[in-house]
C-alpha cells in the first residue's frame, strides 16, 4: 500500500488529521456518529483506500477510552445477540473489498444512512423511551438486531461508517444516553479490534500507516475527554438529536465525495 508518512503530508494535512482524531474521541465519549466527519477528513487527505487502514487503529485508541469511561452502563444481551450478524456482515464487507468500486460502495452506504436516520425519526416519535431495550425484549427486536448487525459490520469494513448504522439501532430499541454509550463502547472495540487481521489482509494496515496512527492518537485523549466533560451536559432528546444529525451528515459527505 502506497500510504502516506509524516514526511509526505503538510503541516496543514497533518493537522487536519489531528483535528479528525481529537473528533474521534468525542465522537466515542459524547455524540457516537460524529466521527464520519473524520472519516471523510482523513479520507481527504489520504489515499481514499488507504485512509480507512489508517483510521482503524485511531478509532480503537477512541473505543478503548470510551470503554473504560462507561463499562458499566455496557447492555450484555444486546451485544452477545449483535455480534454474530455482525461477524457476518465484516466477511461480507471484506470481501465486497476485493472487488468493489469505492463510488458505488460510498454511495450505497450514504443512501443507507439517510434513509434509516429517517426511519429512526419516524419511530422515535411513535416510541415511549422507557422499559427493556427493544433488541431483548421481542422477536422483532431480535429480528432488527440480526438486521442492523450485518449491516453495521459490512459498512465498518468497507468504509469505517459503521458507527452511524449502529448508532440508529440502538436509538430505535430505546437505549438511554449512558447505556447506548456503554453499549456502543465494547461493541465497536471489539469489532474493530477484529478487522485488524482483515485490514492487514487487504494490505491498508502497514509499517508506514502506524507509524502515523503513533503521531495521531495522541490527539484523541483530549477529544475524548471533552466528549466526557460535554456528555453530561447534554439532555437525552439533544443527544439524540446530535446523533441522528452527525448520521444525515455521514450519509451526505458519503454520497457527495
Amino acid at each position: 500500500m502506497n500510504t502516506m508518512t509524516l514526511w509526505h503530508i503538510t503541516p496543514w494535512e497533518f493537522a487536519a488529521l489531528a483535528a479528525a482524531a481529537l473528533l474521534v474521541g468525542f465522537s466515542k465519549t459524547a455524540v457516537s456518529g460524529a466521527n464520519t466527519v473524520s472519516l471523510a477528513i482523513f479520507a481527504a487527505v489520504l489515499p481514499a483506500r488507504a485512509s480507512t487502514g489508517v483510521l482503524l487503529p485511531i478509532l480503537i485508541v477512541g473505543d478503548v477510552l470510551a470503554v473504560l469511561t462507561y463499562r458499566r452502563h455496557a447492555h450484555w444481551p444486546t451485544l452477545w445477540r449483535l455480534f454474530p450478524a455482525v461477524a457476518a456482515g465484516v466477511v461480507f464487507g471484506t470481501l465486497f473489498l476485493v472487488w468493489a468500486d469505492d463510488g458505488i460502495v460510498r454511495t450505497s452506504i450514504g443512501a443507507i444512512l439517510l434513509l434509516m436516520a429517517a426511519v429512526t425519526v419516524w419511530r422515535r416519535r411513535t416510541a415511549d423511551g422507557t422499559g427493556e431495550p427493544e433488541a431483548v425484549a421481542t422477536r422483532t427486536g431480535r429480528i432488527k438486531a440480526r438486521s442492523y448487525g450485518v449491516l453495521g459490520g459490512f459498512t465498518t469494513m468497507v468504509a469505517n461508517a459503521g458507527g452511524p448504522v449502529m448508532s440508529l439501532y440502538l436509538l430505535s430499541a430505546g437505549f438511554r444516553k449512558l447505556g447506548f454509550l456503554g453499549t456502543s463502547a465494547f461493541f465497536f472495540l471489539i469489532v474493530n479490534v477484529s478487522k485488524v487481521p482483515f485490514s492487514v489482509g487487504l494490505g491498508l494496515i502497514d509499517g508506514h500507516s502506524l507509524l502515523l496512527d503513533a503521531a495521531l492518537a495522541v490527539f484523541v485523549v483530549p477529544g475524548a475527554l471533552i466528549g466526557k466533560w460535554a456528555v453530561n451536559r447534554i439532555n437525552q432528546r439533544l443527544f439524540e438529536q446530535l446523533v441522528i444529525a452527525a448520521t444525515v451528515v455521514g450519509g451526505a459527505q458519503l454520497l457527495l465525495r
